[in-house]
């Protein structure tokens, strides 16, 4: 239970056929006290019990020092694909079942089906909130022991069935992207974590000509047009970031594009390789819709997608995940 109009549909939902109990996971959230207390009068509204889950120094490990050091070496991460496999339906799940649960459930908009006795993400039947793509990264093991209640739902239904049960406080509020950081923006975090992230540099275009300063790397991200401190003729965006060099390096729109990206780091799902005379969708980032492209493997846990069209802001340190029509076939990490 997060304390949200998802989990709280969960626990409304499966305490019609199920014995339910709520679990909170205590990480870093700096609003931990307020958030406690939230997830508490829903547990009590709901008559089912709570408990909590420390798990703050294994978050640390895993998920803080992930995002610090892919920050520190010109990436932009997706704590989000770290966390899901690692705490939240890894170290958390464990806990749960070890308190006698025979499944977890959680507010995801996805689904999972089976297939050739091999479960699969499938996307959630809200295109407009489908999850899938934070959860590719899961195994048959974690996958086994999921439920998803919420994955064949719309979202505007469920503020209309948790309302029908008395919680009307609900709409209007959304979670946050990075839980961690509450009010907090990524460069204060990074500097307070390792005290050197906002080290000034050298902004240049591609022809290496010095246009301006930047203040910190970690304050940019590829795409960025706005905050950059220069004036040109011509809009220019953040088209690579240069940590060797502490540069953040600028152009152009159009040298956003590019068809070909390379993914280290392969998880197939039930290891199904994709068929090389096949097309796929692949999606580079959440709110990507997809594009069509190729899958041609390479050794070490790489590959390198073609895309039938240019796709735009391909950015290192986020996850290419490759969908075979709705279901997920297997993920990486660009590079």
């Amino acid at each position: 239970m997060s304390g949200g109009v998802d989990s709280t549909a969960c626990a409304l939902l499966l305490r019609e056929q199920y014995q339910v109990r709520g679990f909170f996971m205590q990480l870093v959230q700096p609003d931990f006290a307020e958030q406690l207390q939230r997830v508490q009068n829903i547990a009590d509204r709901c008559n089912i019990p709570l408990q909590v889950i420390d798990l703050r120094s294994q978050f640390q490990e895993k998920v803080l020092h992930y995002f610090s050091t892919s920050y520190h070496n010109g990436s932009t991460p997706n704590p989000c694909m770290i966390c899901n496999p690692e705490i939240k339906f890894g170290l958390f799940m464990d806990a749960v079942i070890e308190q006698g649960m025979e499944k977890i459930a959680t507010g995801h908009y996805a689904n999972i089906v089976e297939k050739e006795d091999c479960l699969y993400l499938q996307q959630g039947e809200d295109a407009r909130k489908d999850q899938s793509y934070f959860l590719a990264r899961l195994s048959q093991k974690q996958l086994a022991r999921v439920l998803f209640p919420l994955g064949t739902m719309q979202k505007d239904d469920v503020y209309d069935f948790v309302e029908t049960h008395g919680f009307t406080d609900f709409k209007g509020q959304e979670s946050q992207d990075i839980c961690f950081l509450g009010t907090e923006s990524i460069g204060d975090f990074l500097q307070k974590e390792s005290g050197d992230s906002s080290a000034t540099g050298d902004i240049v275009n591609t022809a290496g000509e010095i246009l301006g300063q930047h203040n910190g790397i970690c304050n940019y991200t590829i795409g960025q047009r706005k905050g950059l401190g220069i004036s040109a003729a011509s809009p220019l965006y953040v088209v690579q970031i240069d940590a060797d060099q502490n540069r953040i390096i600028v152009g152009g729109n159009d040298e956003l594009f590019q068809r070909k990206i390379e993914i280290k780091d392969l998880m197939w799902n039930c290891d199904k390789r994709p068929t090389v005379d096949k097309s796929y969708r692949v999606r580079i980032r959440y709110g990507h819709q997809g594009g069509e492209a190729s899958i041609e493997l390479l050794p070490e846990k790489r590959c390198r997608i073609t895309f039938k069209d240019q796709q735009r802001a391909v950015t290192r340190g986020q996850f290419a995940v490759i969908y075979d029509q709705d279901l997920i076939l297997g993920s990486g990490e660009i590079i």
